[in-house]
C-alpha cells in the first residue's frame, strides 16, 4: 500500500481539502515527486496525460507558498507556465480546490486585460500563465517576477512544439536564481534537456509510464471515404460511440463541421483559438457534462484538455505527423476502458497515412466505412444527452464596455464633427456672402462712399444687399 498524502508531509489543510473530494491516496507520479517538491528540490518529471501531474506539482507548490504568507500586489511568489488557455484554466481550478488562503489566478490571451489587472492589483500568490500574455503584462509593468520563489513548467514539450521556448527562457531569466524549478513533460530530450541543463539545479528525475502513450489499447480504423461523403460517415460514428472528439486542421473547418453535424441531428461544440474564452469554456463544460455528442477541435485548442470517458476519436482531417496522431488518439481508451479511433482517409491520403502507421507501429488495413465493426464496449447504446445548461450570455470583460463606449464616442464625435463641419461651412458661406454683398455695396456707393447699413434680414443682409449681390454675381444681366 502506497503512502498517504499526510505521510508524504502534506499539510493538514491540503489533506482535508483532498479528502473532501475523496482523494486519499496519491497516484504513482504524485507519490514519487511530492516529497522532493516539499523539500524545495528541483524536479524533472515525465508522466503521460491523465496521470495526476497537476497534484504532483500543485500540492508542494501550494504548501510552500502558504508557508511564506501573502505576496505583494503584482508580485507573485509562485509561477506556473502552461501552453494553452484551457490548461491554464484547469490548473487554476485544480489548485483552488485545495489552496485555502493561498490566492491562485490565471492570465492568458484571448480575453481583455481588465479582470486580470484587477486580480494582480489585489495580489496573486500563485500565478498560472500562458507565456505570451505574461510577457505583455510584464511589458506593461503590471507584473514583476523578482519575488518568484517557485516555478512550474507544465507540458514543457507542448510549449516547445508551439514555439514558446524563447518566451519561456526570457521569463525564467527574470526570476531569481535561487528559485525552485519543477518541470513536467511527456518527453525529456531535445529542447527540454537543454532547458533542464540551463535552468534547473541538480534536479531529481522521476519518470512514470511509457514515453509514448499506449494508443494500441484502442481499436484503430482507417476508412477510405470520398471528400463529399465524410460528414454522414462521421455522424454515423458519433451516433454509435459518443462522447467523441473530432479533430480538424482549421478553425473554419471545425466551425463548419459542427454546424453540419447539427443538421444531422447531433449536437456538436466547436473549440479553437478563434472562439472567445467563454465560448471555449462553455464548449468544454457541455462536453464534460454530456450535453453534446461531440467536441470538434483543432490540435492547438485540444492540447491541455483532459477529459475522461471519451468513447471515440475521429480524425476528420489527417494529423500533421505521427506525434499528432498519438496525441489525438490518446484521448480515448484510458484507464483500461475501450475506445475507438477512426481516421477518415481520402483516396489521395493513403500513402501519407501508411507511412505514419509504420512510424507508430500500427498495421491497419484501409477499408470502406462499416459502423457495425466498432467494438461493442465503446458504443453509446441508449445513453441520452444531459439536459442543456442555463443559457449564458457572453461575459463582459471590464475593458469591453470601454471599447464599446469608445466606439460610441467615436460615432457621436463623428456626428458632432459632421454637424460642426456643416456649421463651419454655413458660417464660411455667410462670410463669403457678406463679403460679396459688401463689395457690391462698395461698387455701387456714389463717390466711393459706403452706403449706410440697412436693417438686416436672413444671414445679416438687407433686401438691397441681396439684390446687389445678385447683380454682382450676374454682371451681364440688364440693370
Amino acid at each position: 500500500m502506497s503512502a498517504t498524502f499526510a505521510q508524504l508531509g502534506v499539510p493538514p489543510f491540503i489533506c482535508d481539502a483532498l479528502a473532501r473530494r475523496d482523494i486519499t491516496e496519491p497516484f504513482e507520479i504524485q507519490a514519487a515527486t511530492i516529497a522532493d517538491g516539499l523539500a524545495g528540490r528541483d524536479v524533472c518529471g515525465r508522466a503521460p496525460t491523465g496521470s495526476g501531474k497537476t497534484l504532483a506539482f500543485g500540492v508542494p507548490l501550494v504548501a510552500n507558498v502558504a508557508a511564506l504568507g501573502a505576496s505583494e500586489p503584482r508580485r507573485p511568489v509562485g509561477l506556473v507556465l502552461a501552453p494553452t488557455r484551457e490548461l491554464a484554466e484547469q490548473i487554476t481550478s485544480e489548485l483552488r480546490s485545495f489552496s485555502g488562503k493561498v490566492r491562485v489566478d490565471a492570465v492568458y490571451g484571448g480575453v481583455g486585460y481588465g479582470g486580470q489587472l484587477t486580480a494582480l492589483k489585489r495580489g496573486i500568490d500563485i500565478l498560472v500563465a500562458c507565456p505570451g500574455r505574461l510577457e505583455d503584462l510584464i511589458q506593461r509593468r503590471d507584473v514583476d517576477l523578482r519575488n518568484v520563489r517557485f516555478v512550474v513548467l507544465d507540458e514543457a514539450d507542448r510549449m516547445a512544439d508551439m514555439g514558446f521556448m524563447p518566451s519561456v527562457r526570457r521569463l525564467l531569466d527574470q526570476t531569481p536564481r535561487g528559485r525552485q524549478t519543477v518541470l513536467f513533460s511527456a518527453t525529456l530530450d531535445g529542447d527540454i534537456a537543454k532547458l533542464t541543463a540551463e535552468y534547473q539545479s541538480d534536479p531529481v528525475r522521476h519518470e512514470v509510464g511509457e514515453e509514448t502513450p499506449d494508443i494500441k489499447s484502442a481499436v484503430h480504423k482507417f476508412w477510405t471515404v470520398e471528400r463529399l461523403d465524410r460528414n454522414p460517415v462521421v455522424a454515423e460514428v458519433v451516433k454509435a460511440a459518443w462522447p467523441a472528439i473530432i479533430f480538424c486542421r482549421t478553425r473554419h473547418g471545425a466551425d463548419r463541421l459542427a454546424k453540419q453535424l447539427g443538421k444531422l441531428d447531433l449536437k456538436a461544440a466547436p473549440i479553437h483559438g478563434g472562439r472567445s474564452q467563454s465560448q471555449r469554456n462553455r464548449a468544454l463544460d457541455d462536453f464534460t457534462k454530456g450535453r453534446v455528442h461531440a467536441l470538434v477541435a483543432t490540435d492547438v485548442a485540444a492540447r491541455g484538455i483532459h477529459v475522461d470517458g471519451v468513447a471515440s476519436v475521429i480524425h476528420y482531417d489527417p494529423p500533421e505527423d505521427h506525434k499528432a496522431y498519438v496525441h489525438r488518439s490518446g484521448r480515448t481508451a484510458r484507464a483500461g476502458a475501450e475506445g475507438i479511433v477512426v481516421s477518415i482517409v481520402q483516396p489521395g491520403q493513403k500513402n501519407e497515412l501508411k507511412k505514419m502507421q509504420r512510424q507508430i507501429g500500427l498495421d491497419e488495413p484501409f477499408t470502406a466505412p462499416d459502423a457495425g465493426m466498432l467494438p461493442e464496449g465503446a458504443l453509446a447504446g441508449d445513453r441520452q444527452l444531459a439536459p442543456a445548461g442555463p443559457p449564458q450570455r457572453e461575459p463582459q470583460d471590464r475593458n469591453r464596455p470601454a471599447n464599446r463606449s469608445g466606439r460610441s464616442q467615436r460615432k457621436h464625435s463623428g456626428q458632432r464633427g459632421a454637424r460642426q463641419g456643416g456649421q463651419r461651412r454655413d458660417d464660411d458661406r455667410s462670410r463669403d456672402d457678406r463679403a460679396r454683398g459688401e463689395r457690391s455695396r462698395d461698387d455701387r456707393a456714389p463717390g466711393g462712399q459706403r452706403s449706410k447699413r440697412k436693417p438686416t434680414g436672413k444671414n445679416g443682409q438687407s433686401a438691397q444687399n441681396r439684390k446687389a449681390r445678385r447683380q454682382h454675381l450676374q454682371p451681364d444681366a440688364p440693370r
